[in-house]
């Protein structure tokens, strides 16, 4: 009982800190994804490093942060798409870097080192194109000479939330047949399927609100959500068991670390993204 209470208390802040980060202003936007995935990509770095592998922590990050960055002065309209081309040598300097490092297995580094990139950066980098250069649900705060609406974001993550917690609470209530044991002992069908639904209903009484989709199609990302958010929490436990680790980190109580907690957004957004570029 004093893990559940310590559990709500810390979503509680969470839920305050995504919500108002996110919604409040573009600044504070930017901001709430830059600490997202440098808190992200820091916890994998430092879970491989604890195995005995060295992966390239700051020159990794920074390609990360940099990914970010460029996204989002693209999307807001600042710089052109062809400044992406950055990364190309930032990534090629990593490979010349690993030469000099005198590693026992230096592919071992490279991969952990560029397999962070992928896992956290691009996803996390997406979620500009998603609010800058859009119109509908206007920020809190006031800006000028911007296009921006943080309402997809919004959306996404009330949703992801809806379904983690009607999993999590169905689950641990009448779960009986596990989803996948091997991986993650706790998941249930009974929980799967309840976060499916309640994730469906929350989306049939928001979806006026949101905007940007009509009823069906939010309807159609919350299941996206649901299903592929689970394979991303499914992943990050393949991750944590394949390192011998409970959680990714401990800043967050009864929650674990940044990947504890976001890991769900790694795999789902892209593909929320991708649905709404195609028909939103």
């Amino acid at each position: 009982m004093e893990n559940f209470f310590r559990r709500t208390l810390t979503g509680v802040w969470i839920v305050l800190f995504i919500i108002g980060g996110f919604w409040l202003h573009p600044i504070s936007f930017f901001l709430t994804g830059l600490i997202l995935l440098a808190g992200t990509q820091y916890e994998y770095y430092l879970m491989i490093r604890n195995t005995g592998v060295r992966p390239q922590m700051i020159t990794g990050m920074l390609t990360g942060l940099t990914a970010y960055i460029l996204s989002t002065l693209i999307a807001a309209g600042e710089i052109s798409l062809s400044y992406l081309l950055i990364l190309i040598p930032m990534m090629s300097m990593i490979m010349v870097i690993e030469l000099y490092r005198k590693q026992e297995k230096p592919f071992d580094s490279l991969a952990h080192t560029f397999f962070s990139v992928l896992y956290t950066a691009i996803p996390f980098s997406m979620l500009p194109f998603a609010a800058f250069s859009r119109t509908g649900l206007d920020s809190i705060l006031p800006h000028s000479s911007i296009k921006f609406s943080p309402g997809i974001i919004l959306g996404f993550f009330i949703l992801l939330w809806a379904n983690d917690t009607a999993a999590y609470l169905i689950g641990i209530t009448f779960g009986k047949h596990r989803l996948l044991e091997r991986i993650s002992p706790k998941k249930s069908w009974e929980g799967f399927f309840g976060g499916v639904i309640i994730a469906a209903a929350i989306a049939w009484l928001l979806s006026g609100w949101l905007g940007v989709l009509d009823r069906k199609g939010w309807i159609i990302v919350s299941v996206i959500i649901s299903i592929a958010g689970t394979y991303g929490d499914l992943v990050e436990s393949m991750l944590k068991r394949s390192q011998g680790v409970k959680d990714s980190g401990t800043i967050m109580p009864g929650h674990g670390g940044f990947l504890d907690r976001f890991d769900s957004v790694i795999i789902s957004f892209p593909l929320v993204y991708l649905y709404i570029s195609l028909f939103g």
